[in-house]
């Protein structure tokens, strides 16, 4: 580059260049020398600095597309000014001498002039943004300052950076686009400063100097990774991988790079995977893959503290979010290793921390004291073997139990696997012992034994210096991994850099952004921004929840791109970060009910309760998750939760619901099919309220408040139980008393509970309720003194009558032997049923209430009931009024109380009766007692004879002319009636014939018309075809199409609200009627025309069904009268439109079966209304499943040829 040569290389097929087989070109040559060069990120450009101080922009072929000078008039284009927000200078001092110690907070304290650095080099660096749509070039400009320039791809100036003292050559501009960091050096230290694309300083932080090279941060340069969330620092010796969180920036590795030789490590991000890089120096290439991982410890009760350990270099930050959720950048504790920090790992039972750094491993105690966990104290530290400063550099730490630890220490060759168990404090110093155990590329801490897997994903337990298979294996390699063993089934769980989460080989979702395991469940979240829970089980039993956060306990949304970062069971929560770096600790309801539940079935109520509480979950489920365990542990429950204020909060939220069942359904195991589940337990709140109130009663002036509440909050309260117990203390202590009323007026209107008062009958508990109500005395005390002076049984009367107790009052007037005020009152508040069962021993009074309840039910229409009343008192007379008007029902009645009436009725009024009811049953078509009344008590047998056959009651009508020997009327009579008969039945078969013809066909045309265009048949009187779009899909299939279709328009699925198209006007009431009409008419060419005929078709299948027994009469009358012709032919009718009703109902109803709907999957939206709801609700009419009308068999006569 010196002599200003464009070189090009091109390689052969394999990707090789050697001396033989690559082609060298020199493309052309920049004058003077070419400083720096950097190809854009898509490749299309590449943009060179010349030592003329020129930035040259060309394309891919090394066509010039712009020529810029970096010429110092480029600088005046900077006129940066800060305004000091955020600076002490512009808050509000206050008034007075502060005020005019103020200061123009536009004028820093300082201002950078742009000072060279102590070890400027003149060097140039040129770094593109992600997108390829800027670059910045940091060149020195001499005599000026060093400056960074921002070009767009047209290489058109855009910006330049505010003066810097002390800032180098080294540029990196971050992928996303919003930060440029470079260098600065000061006297004192060295930083990292960024810029924003306008040249604008925006923050910084400052490196560290290794201690065992000072010199380390004499050469510097920076490169960002593709997803811009690690910054690698390359220093003489070495690279720092850098991440932030939080504005707080972590060095989270120290690579070594072997000695100094003359030239820095360069480093070169993959440009797909993010955290893999090559770096090559002096004498070797180190090639490095990392994942972003949490140390923390593990989630298992009831060692599950939440212990999170942060790297920062050679500082580990300790913080137990289970004692203190402290905020990130800080930590409840932190301790500092020798050398920088490469792993952390935590023993099983949090006892112990394991610090891996790079000469050894440190070894902290932790202590417990209950649920809180204090700092870590130094144990030991355990050096580790290493052939060279730079090299066998340890990777991995893992514990096995609470006493082995194992060490993943990088060789020349591969991975070796090193043990060692800590030590007693009497016992001398052990030696790590190599473990043969194949392949390891990561290794996991486990209870007993650690777990390692291999570059496939196979996994081993390696347990002291013995390797293991455990049966389970994942598909690839898993850089997460955690594993479990659980009612002796080991689970293995992994996910894979793609967001595959799998349990062993099995996948469980392919979103997952992070996950965790407890001992009850497996924890994950998802690109949907949502947190799901997993109940533990065998690979094949662990069912993962659907995205259905408002449904389903399993499932919870958190905030976008929240990720896991430790779980407390105990304490039912976990702590997510954001991409931001600050953390959330929340409580899910899968956590929550769980934990609720494992505390009930400890039986440790209090702390359920106070769950509860805090959670707001619903108290119901301390009874419902173990109803009989709740009733044998009353006592115990009393007891834990203590305070009674507490216990009346559960009493006061009970109710008959089984919330188990419902809303905190129980999602582990097999779910309890909907039409199983018990939704409410009839009398479980009187029987909770029962079994409390049996263990108070023994201290009852200890539980006054909660006695009195567990009454009150009975279903229906038991107020007057409650105003019992007042009553009773009245006479014991009045103080307690005027308690107990203070706290049943709390829970009860004021108001009810006078009238309950009064409703006892106590009158000094009915003034004590009173006085604590708003009540103005002056309406009270003038009532209450009246009653005082009454006796006692006016007193309850009038107490009853005020409070509508009607009957019991009623009772006060028998007690009182008022008859006459009874009978009154009786009258007044149609009290008849209660005053007959008061005084039913009471024979002339009871006759006296019948009469008047006869009265009142003649009154009320009530004929039949009102005859039956006078009957049984005698009064025929009325009776037969009553029955007359009670309709043609009770002719048997009415007929019997008139031959009863004393004198005896008149022949012809008799007569006149028998006949009124004789017509009234013909009109009713009761024809067989119509003519019973025409022959016992008219001696009409014409009329009887005529009624018969109206009836088809042909047999019984020639019964009657021989046994009245009346055989002239056979063929005048049964002749006529069955001509009649053959007439009107044969007239009624052919309309039912030709009915069947014309409207079966119709229905199967309306149905082919609907299947081939559905919107033209549909849309005929509501919409044109050319407001439809072309687009619009008739299957109805996708929940994403905004078209306004057919479903959208007449049934509101996935439309606005408020109005069913764009095209429809809003429905009203006038409309819909209107609409109504027109659906019942069913008139032809219309939208209903099709349900009208189906149910018209309906209809009359089910008539001709009706008509089968009366054409069989027909038949048989007529051959017994020699018509046997016309037998024949009604038969062979009757036969004819029976099949045509049977082939009918097999074309508009299997067929309909067969095809289906036209309008396809119902989807729940919208009502629509008006004239539009008449149609939708048509719509979901056709979708019903309808049972198709039943066609019994017809049985022909042999006798005139037929087949049965």
């Amino acid at each position: 580059m010196a002599g200003g040569d464009i070189v090009t290389v091109t390689e052969d097929d394999d990707g090789g260049a050697s001396s033989a087989d690559a082609h060298v070109e020199i493309i052309g040559t920049l004058e003077p020398s070419i400083e720096a060069a950097r190809w854009s990120p898509d490749d299309e450009m590449v943009v060179f600095v010349t030592g003329s101080g020129k930035a040259v922009f060309m394309s891919r072929d090394f066509d010039v597309i712009t020529e810029t000078d970096l010429a110092p008039e480029d600088l005046k284009l900077s006129k940066h000014v800060s305004v000091g927000w955020g600076k002490k200078e512009t808050q509000f001092q206050g008034k007075g001498a502060k005020a005019k110690a103020l200061r123009d907070p536009t004028i820093p304290d300082r201002v950078d002039e742009g000072a060279r650095s102590s070890r400027e080099d003149g060097s140039c660096s040129i770094s593109w943004r992600g997108d390829g749509a800027y670059v910045a070039v940091n060149y020195l400009q001499e005599g000026v300052r060093r400056v960074i320039r921002v070009y767009n791809r047209d290489g058109e100036l855009d910006s330049v950076s505010e003066p810097v003292d002390g800032l180098e050559g080294s540029l990196s501009w971050r992928p996303e686009g919003n930060l440029v960091a470079s260098i600065q050096r000061l006297v004192d230290r060295v930083d990292v400063v960024f810029f924003e694309r306008n040249g604008l300083r925006h923050g910084q932080f400052s490196l560290r100097a290794p201690r065992d090279s000072p010199d380390a941060l004499d050469e510097l340069s920076l490169e960002w990774n593709t997803d811009s969330t690690v910054l690698a620092v390359t220093m003489k010796d070495r690279i720092q991988l850098w991440t932030t969180g939080n504005y707080h920036w972590y060095l989270k590795q120290e690579i070594p790079c072997g000695p100094h030789q003359g030239r820095a490590p360069e480093i070169c991000w993959h440009a797909e995977k993010p955290l893999l890089f090559a770096a090559a120096t002096s004498g070797d290439v180190i090639y490095d893959e990392y994942v972003l991982t949490i140390a923390k410890a593990p989630a298992v009760s009831p060692h599950d503290f939440g212990v999170v350990a942060v790297i920062d270099g050679q500082a580990i930050k300790f913080t137990p979010f289970r004692t203190a959720n402290v905020p990130p950048p800080m930590a409840m504790a932190e301790v500092e290793v020798e050398s920088p920090v490469i792993d952390v790992a935590f023993a099983w039972d949090t006892s112990s921390m394991a610090v891996l750094h790079q000469f050894g491993v440190s070894v902290y105690t932790l202590e417990s004291k209950g649920p809180r966990l204090s700092a870590p104290r130094f144990s030991e530290t355990i050096a580790i073997h290493r052939t060279s400063p730079y090299g066998d550099l340890p990777l991995q730490i893992a514990f096995s139990g609470s006493q082995e630890t194992f060490v993943l220490q990088a060789t020349e060759l591969e991975p070796k696997l090193l043990y060692h168990t800590v030590r007693e404090a009497h016992e001398a110093p052990r030696a790590w012992e190599e473990v043969e155990a194949g392949t390891v590329i990561t290794i996991n801490s486990s209870d007993d034994g650690i777990i390692v897997q291999d570059h496939l994903g196979g996994l081993s337990q390696v347990a002291g210096l013995q390797t293991t298979s455990v049966g389970e294996a994942f598909p690839t390699f898993m850089p997460w991994s955690n594993f479990i063993s659980r009612e002796g089934h080991f689970l293995a769980f992994g996910l894979s850099r793609n967001g595959h989460l799998y349990a062993g080989s099995r996948q469980l979702t392919k979103n997952c952004t992070s996950f965790l395991v407890t001992s009850s469940h497996l924890i994950f979240t998802t690109s949907n921004h949502l947190v799901k829970f997993v109940h533990l089980d065998t690979v094949d039993g662990l069912d993962v929840p659907l995205d259905d956060p408002e449904n389903d306990e399993r499932c919870r949304s958190v905030e976008r791109g929240g990720k896991l970062v430790t779980a407390m069971p105990t304490k039912m929560s976990i702590v997510l970060q954001m991409p931001r770096g600050n953390l959330e600790t929340i409580y899910p309801r899968a956590m929550v009910l769980a934990g609720i539940r494992e505390l009930v079935e400890q039986c440790k109520y209090g702390d359920a309760f106070l769950t509860c509480r805090t959670q707001r979950v619903d108290m119901n489920i301390l009874y419902d998750h173990r109803p009989e365990q709740f009733l044998e542990n009353v006592g115990l429950f009393l007891d834990q939760v203590k305070d009674a204020a507490n216990i009346d909060l559960f009493l006061s939220t009970l109710k008959e619901e089984d919330v188990s069942q419902t809303i905190y359904r129980d999602t582990k195991g097999k779910p309890t099919p909907d039409s199983e589940v018990k939704v409410t337990q009839p009398g479980k709140i009187n029987t909770i309220c029962d079994a409390v109130l049996q263990r108070l009663r023994a201290q009852k002036n200890a539980n006054l408040q909660n006695i009195i509440t567990a009454h009150v909050c009975k279903y229906p309260p038991a107020i007057d139980d409650g105003l019992t117990v007042v009553a009773e203390l009245m006479e014991e202590d009045e103080n307690l008393a005027e308690q107990a009323v203070e706290h049943i007026c709390f829970l009860v209107d004021v108001n009810k509970l006078f009238d309950h008062a009064l409703g006892l009958y106590n009158l000094d508990l009915t003034l004590l309720v009173a006085q604590q109500s708003q009540r103005d005395p002056r309406e009270y005390l003038p009532f209450i003194q009246e009653l005082h002076r009454m006796p006692v049984l006016n007193r309850q009367f009038t107490i009853d009558d005020k409070l509508g107790r009607r009957e019991k009052a009623l009772g006060h007037l028998k007690a009182l032997d008022n008859f006459e005020d009874a009978e009154k009152y009786v009258v007044k508040h149609n009290l008849y049923q209660q005053a007959l069962s008061l005084y039913r021993h009471d024979e002339p009074r009871h006759r006296t209430l019948t009469d008047l309840y006869a009265a009142y039910l003649k009154s009320v229409s009530r004929f039949r009931e009102a005859g039956l009343a006078y009957e049984s008192l005698g009064n025929y007379a009325f009776a037969v009024d009553c029955y007359i008007k009670a309709g043609a029902t009770s002719w048997r009645e009415c007929l019997f109380a008139a031959q009863q009436q004393s004198p005896a009725l008149a022949p012809g009024k008799l007569q006149e009766i028998a006949s009124t009811l004789a017509d009234a049953l013909l009109e009713a078509k009761d024809y067989t007692s119509a003519a019973t009344i025409h022959i016992e008590y008219l001696n009409a047998i014409e009329s009887a004879i005529h009624c018969f056959c109206k009836g088809y009651l042909f047999a019984d009508a020639m019964r009657l002319v021989a046994l009245r020997n009346r055989h002239d009327l056979l063929p005048t009579a049964i002749d006529t009636g069955l001509a009649d008969a053959f007439s009107s039945s044969t007239e009624f078969l052919a309309d039912c014939k030709a009915q069947l013809k014309a409207q079966v066909p119709r229905v199967a045309e309306l149905r082919k018309k609907a299947r081939e265009d559905p919107l033209a048949f549909y849309e005929g009187e509501y919409g044109r075809a050319e407001d439809i779009p072309d687009d619009v899909s008739v299957a109805a299939s996708s929940r994403l199409s905004t078209s306004a279709s057919l479903f959208t328009r007449y049934t509101g699925k996935a439309g606005s609200v408020g109005t069913v198209g764009s095209n429809v006007s809003r429905a009203t009431s006038k409309n819909r009627k209107r609409e109504e009409k027109k659906r019942a008419r069913g008139r032809k060419g219309t939208v209903y025309e099709e349900e009208y005929l189906v149910n018209s078709v309906r209809r009359l299948v089910e008539r001709v069904e009706g008509t089968k027994g009366e054409v069989e009469r027909l038949v048989f009358g007529l051959i017994r009268r020699g018509m046997a012709e016309r037998a024949r032919v009604i038969e062979e009718s009757m036969g004819v439109v029976l099949e045509a009703c049977r082939v009918a109902v097999g074309e508009v109803w299997e067929v309909k079966e067969k095809d289906g709907e036209v309008l396809g999957e119902e989807v729940e939206g919208v009502r629509a209304t008006g004239g539009q709801g008449v149609f939708q609700e048509s719509l979901k009419a056709r979708k019903v499943k309808q049972d198709p009308p039943v066609v019994g068999a017809f049985a022909r006569l042999e006798l005139l040829g037929g087949k049965r």
